[in-house]
């Protein structure tokens, strides 16, 4: 086999990994994460509960993430390029999405088990500091510092031939590499999220010694295993592909059609694959590790989708039959 179609075929591999992959775990993310919305919003004992709230916002991002990445899949795979290595507007708008949404997603893991932490607290000072309120500004200020924190990556991410969408300044790329993936996107919202879930998964061992009614303290005990589970995926997907991209950024300027490029490509694609389940597998484990979470599902799908869903069937049969019925009717009429 020739030297030069080596680089060729692990660019192929990477793009069928990459299109098979991001279409199973797009389907997997869609699911699951309308389910989660659902759930949380229908289901009467998670209305106005602040961790749901942050569960809810993270499906919805979750879901614009998804579809965001399909569409530039899709056009790929149309034109057989990246439109971020071509165009520096997609380029700088692409990393700009991500970048923020991305680290939105951080913040709200951390709010979760902030949250959790506070709502549990045996003071009642700190239990009153859990609102709703708080949770609706916290999730527009972290919203606003993550559009802020993008930026610099407008100004100094471009397309540069043969490298495609890089960073051009120096300074950025130290940023990039020493701030945003070890501290900001890395070290700093593990050790945040670690610290408060497991401080919640504490405070709710010893939650029967309070005096609250017993459907509050089940609901407390269910949202804290939820949310330590869901700390666990995250840090499990957040500090590998921390370190990896701490390397890749200082070893990515590699030409197009290289074999370091094509192999970087193809590492790219599978850790991306793995960070983007970040994304996609909430509903799946809280599923897995709640059987209370499990039952509301079931009770939500036997009591309202079900029933919604079996008087849709019920009318539309209802206007196939008079539809049947008009034609018969006037054929009957021109006989006679």
């Amino acid at each position: 086999m020739p030297s030069s179609s080596v680089p060729l075929k692990i660019l192929d591999i990477a793009q069928k990994l990459s299109f098979y992959g991001l279409f199973i775990i797009f389907v997997a993310a869609l699911v699951g994460n309308t389910l989660n919305i659902f759930v949380f919003t229908k289901v009467k004992l998670f209305k106005g509960n602040r961790c749901t709230y942050y569960l809810t916002v993270e499906s919805v991002i979750g879901i614009y993430v998804f579809i965001q990445t399909c569409i530039l899949q899709i056009f790929q795979l149309m034109y057989q390029t990246d439109p971020a290595n071509i165009s520096p507007f997609f380029c700088k708008i692409k990393t700009t999405l991500n970048q923020s949404l991305r680290l939105l997603i951080d913040f709200i893991v951390c709010f979760e088990a902030l949250d959790q932490y506070l709502s549990t607290n045996p003071r009642l000072y700190f239990r009153q500091m859990s609102t709703l309120k708080l949770a609706r500004y916290s999730i527009i200020v972290a919203s606003i510092l993550c559009i802020m924190q993008t930026i610099p990556y407008i100004i100094f991410y471009n397309v540069v031939s043969p490298f495609g969408c890089i960073i051009i300044n120096e300074g950025l790329k130290y940023y990039y590499s020493f701030v945003y993936y070890i501290f900001l996107n890395g070290f700093l919202p593990i050790s945040i999220s670690t610290v408060f879930s497991l401080l919640a998964y504490r405070n709710v061992r010893h939650i029967i010694r309070r005096q609250i009614p017993i459907q509050r303290r089940k609901l407390d005990q269910q949202l804290t295993a939820m949310i330590f589970v869901r700390v666990i995926m995250f840090v499990a997907i957040l500090l590998p592909y921390t370190f990896y991209r701490i390397y890749a950024v200082k070893n990515i300027a590699y030409p197009v059609g290289s074999l370091q490029y094509a192999t970087v490509q193809l590492i790219t694609t599978i850790v991306a694959l793995i960070m983007i389940c970040n994304n996609a597998l909430n509903f799946y484990i809280f599923a897995a590790t709640s059987s209370r979470f499990r039952h509301q599902v079931k009770h939500l799908f036997m009591k309202v989708w079900w029933p919604s869903l079996r008087q849709w069937f019920n009318s539309t049969e209802n206007r196939v039959h008079a539809l049947n019925i008009i034609p018969n009717e006037r054929s009957t009429g021109l006989e006679s």
